[in-house]
């Protein structure tokens, strides 16, 4: 019998920490042997639930924050995603947009066996090709890369029933203490805060696993 690996994944993808955080997570999955069964799955959480439609501006929203040049913030994470192969430029995004309806296409592509690939397309599309994620042809052009049909995506994305369970799902995980993201849990197990590096997703993997088979080869 194979092992099981079941991640769950809590990200936004409006958040430059998710993007490196899921890439290294990812790139930790690919080194494991064979004969192991992963199942990533992908939550969703607001890094501002108060963003308005049109988006706020990012360097802003920082300096108001963090009182804080945003671009000393900025190198920090472009530097981190360097080590991961990312080539980010985060001034080239100046805004940040409201996530309900990526999320909310996110979590219905789950019967698609798409949803992790969704997720990761959709934050690169935001941070890469620097494109307004909560456009609804933006959100259906991606949607149609992974087993969607349009028209079915642009429903999904203006339902106003599935928007509202995005809004719960979210705030329940608010409500269980994550308070920032990324946040990956393990086989319901172990959890893991943050963008870390791809030995500590390694570790807390291999960790998981020996508990439930400690024949599982080490990577």
């Amino acid at each position: 019998m194979p092992s099981h690996l079941k991640i769950d994944v809590f990200t936004d993808v409006v958040c430059p920490w998710c993007l490196v955080g899921s890439v290294r997570l990812d790139k930790a999955v690919d080194r494991l042997p064979q004969g192991i069964d992963v199942t990533i799955l992908n939550h969703p959480f607001y890094l501002d639930p108060t963003t308005p439609e049109e988006g706020v501006d990012n360097d802003e929203v920082l300096r108001a924050k963090y009182g804080r040049d945003p671009r000393e913030l900025y190198e920090r994470v472009e530097q981190e995603a360097a080590k991961s192969g990312i080539v980010l430029d985060l001034s080239a995004q100046p805004r940040r947009y409201p996530t309900a309806k990526a999320h909310t296409l996110t979590r219905l592509a789950l019967p698609y066996g798409t949803q992790h690939p969704l997720a990761n397309a959709i934050a690169e599309a935001y941070f890469l090709d620097h494109l307004q994620i909560n456009d609804d042809n933006v959100l259906a052009d991606l949607a149609e890369r992974h087993g969607f049909d349009r028209g079915e995506a642009m429903d999904a994305i203006n339902d106003p029933v599935q928007l509202v369970e995005t809004e719960r799902l979210a705030n329940a995980a608010a409500a269980q203490g994550i308070r920032g993201v990324p946040f990956f849990v393990f086989n319901q197990k172990y959890a893991l805060s943050g963008a870390q590096p791809e030995d500590v997703f390694i570790e807390a993997i291999e960790r998981t696993l020996a508990e439930d088979d400690p024949d599982v080869e080490r990577a």
